[in-house]
């Protein structure tokens, strides 16, 4: 990846465990519109994603764990943001934006939103709906959190982690 893709991707490695931008091997990213569709769109994204980088041995694991944090997004942090409640169906601009990043032996998928407050994850065993998925998200990755963006960009990244299955040229 070259320098541009380093600066694109600058506000993203703040939030981010340590990894080398040198070493990413591929990274694509895509906004989201202010809708709960948005989520499907963010599945399709990510399956065409793996399946052009030939890893599609993950594209479960990491379609349900995007689906998660895409929806925690949408119904958490886009919306407080959004004049007038809840996402809905109108033309709101995108507040969400998802970034899938690998190198040679793991992948990133990371979802940005425009809130600084933390996820928290429910009770296990509630009867809560709110906050089981972040269970989800942790049984399936190889680590996940989340960190305030730093710098003019406000809100967080949410991020997961994935070992890589066989090692990626």
């Amino acid at each position: 990846m070259g320098s541009e893709g380093t600066a694109l991707l600058e506000p993203l490695w703040r939030g981010l465990p340590a990894i080398d931008p040198s070493a990413v091997s591929g990274a694509v990213s895509c906004s989201l519109p202010a809708r709960y569709d948005a989520v499907k769109g963010a599945r399709q994204f990510t399956g065409a994603t793996l399946r052009q980088w030939d890893i599609p041995e993950l594209l479960d694991e990491v379609a349900l764990v995007v689906s998660e944090l895409v929806t925690n997004a949408l119904r958490h942090a886009v919306a407080g943001a959004l004049p007038g409640g809840p996402p809905g169906d109108g033309p709101e601009p995108p507040l969400v934006r998802l970034h899938l990043m690998y190198s040679a032996s793991r992948l990133v998928c990371a979802v940005r939103d425009p809130s600084e407050a933390g996820p928290v994850a429910g009770e296990a065993g509630s009867c809560e709906e709110s906050g089981r998925g972040l269970h989800l998200v942790e049984s399936f990755t190889d680590g996940w959190g989340w960190h305030p963006l730093a710098g003019t960009l406000p809100g967080k990244i949410v991020w997961a982690l994935f070992r890589l299955p066989r090692p990626l040229d």
